[in-house]
């Protein structure tokens, strides 16, 4: 059993979260999306530069299955599948179409069989960086360094009503947008800096994977080339 403190930023405040009016085209699906950053969620709150609230839950996982897409079980191919099955994505050629099918596939998980799912949360650099993978621009191993490297949060997603009968509302604190709608655009542009700067004198070696590699090789989610990235 682990008690945990979860935060939700919001414009308003949400005493009793409802889990079917999440949007089906998060990250993860339709879901309640906390953070156990307070910091994070204040600046959640404040992403469309409007003043927020940043409210906050007692959460029981007692019971419930829960995916952990950061446990070092899973790869980052796994986190990208479900973006690409859940997120609407802008696809401009047919080696792009091909990946998106092919991954969703061969590396997507079920996660109507979870109660909970942890992982990355997608904002516009995440999300770019995601982009440029399936357009066969950036390889495997440059996609997992950019992941680690940004520090733009991490969410813990309710996603069934089992889930939400173990949530307790505690309360909410109001959020000011000069403060915190300037720390969201900080981080992300914090975040591609960081990553142009590991990335500037860098070389694609043989040895990485791009999407067309996957496609022509058949790649499944068991195969050692991609453990072997995401370990090294």
């Amino acid at each position: 059993m682990t008690v945990s403190v979860l935060y939700h930023g919001s414009d308003h405040i949400i005493q009793k979260p409802d889990l079917m009016s999440g949007k089906i085209t998060n990250d993860y699906g339709r879901g309640f999306y906390c953070t156990l950053s307070i910091e994070m969620a204040k600046e959640w709150a404040c992403k469309r530069n409007v003043d927020g609230f940043v409210n906050s839950y007692q959460f029981d996982d007692t019971g419930l299955k829960i995916l952990n897409l950061l446990d070092g079980q899973h790869t980052v191919l796994n986190w990208i599948a479900l973006l690409l099955k859940n997120r609407t994505f802008t696809i401009n050629d047919s080696i792009a179409r091909d990946a998106k099918d092919y991954i969703i596939a061969e590396f997507a998980i079920d996660t109507s069989q979870y109660d909970v799912v942890i992982g990355y949360r997608a904002d516009d650099s995440y999300f770019s960086y995601a982009q440029s993978f399936i357009h066969n621009a950036l390889p495997v191993r440059t996609l997992y360094e950019a992941l680690r490297l940004g520090n733009l949060g991490q969410q813990t997603v309710l996603c069934s009503d089992k889930a939400f009968e173990n949530l307790t509302y505690t309360g909410a604190d109001y959020v000011d947008k000069t403060i915190y709608y300037r720390r969201f655009l900080s981080r992300d542009t914090a975040a591609r800096n960081d990553y142009f700067k590991h990335t500037q004198n860098k070389r694609y070696y043989r040895n990485d994977i791009f999407v067309l590699d996957i496609l022509r090789g058949e790649i499944k989610n068991d195969d050692p080339r991609i453990q072997r990235i995401v370990l090294e």
